[in-house]
């Protein structure tokens, strides 16, 4: 028998899922609190691209971060800038449930790119989930810190999920991963 928190999880994607949710991921100069997003991709329930660019950011971009995404500075030298992709990606979210694989990140990225622009952050633009805590739920691996369920990087929630994983860590990739994800809680009874 499914524990209540697998239940929960099913139950809430199941709900997310009615919503014809989006799935967005954003890749980054890093982790840090002056770090900016470089590449966003949007896909919609059916895999399908509703918008997909690397962005030029405002300062080079640190080797650590290159070695992650292996997005470097002249891959994104003729980019176009932020405020010019959010334009974009506003009117694609706007009032609609977006699905992020931790969501919480993706966000303060957001909203820190958009502070480098001096561009006001619509809190209400539009209401995201986060996979990553839903997975958390339906994986059900105690942290051992107050019986919360631990977090799964992503590669690791696709794999457990069997998943086939290629060219994780770039935001088409890595939005395929976190929709495929979802839709493996989908499935589950």
């Amino acid at each position: 028998m499914p524990s209540t928190d697998r239940l929960r999880a099913i139950q809430h994607a199941r709900y997310y899922n009615g919503l014809d949710p989006l799935f967005l991921d954003t890749e980054t100069t890093g982790l840090h609190g002056d770090a900016q997003i470089i590449e966003i991709c949007l896909i919609d329930s059916t895999a399908s691209v509703l918008y997909e660019s690397l962005i030029r950011p405002t300062r080079s971009i640190p080797w650590d971060a290159v070695s992650v995404h292996n997005i470097t500075d002249t891959l994104v030298s003729d980019a176009p800038s932020w405020p010019q992709v959010w334009s974009e990606v506003e009117e694609i979210i706007r009032g609609r449930y977006v699905g992020i694989y931790n969501a919480e990140f993706d966000q303060r990225m957001m909203r820190q790119t958009h502070a480098l622009y001096d561009i006001p952050w619509e809190e209400n633009l539009f209401s995201p989930f986060c996979i990553m805590r839903l997975y958390a739920s339906f994986f059900g691996q105690s942290s051992g810190r107050y019986g919360t369920p631990r977090w799964q990087s992503l590669t690791d929630a696709a794999r457990q999920c069997g998943i086939t994983i290629q060219g994780a860590h770039r935001a088409r990739q890595d939005t395929q991963l976190a929709m495929a994800v979802f839709n493996c809680m989908l499935q589950d009874a």
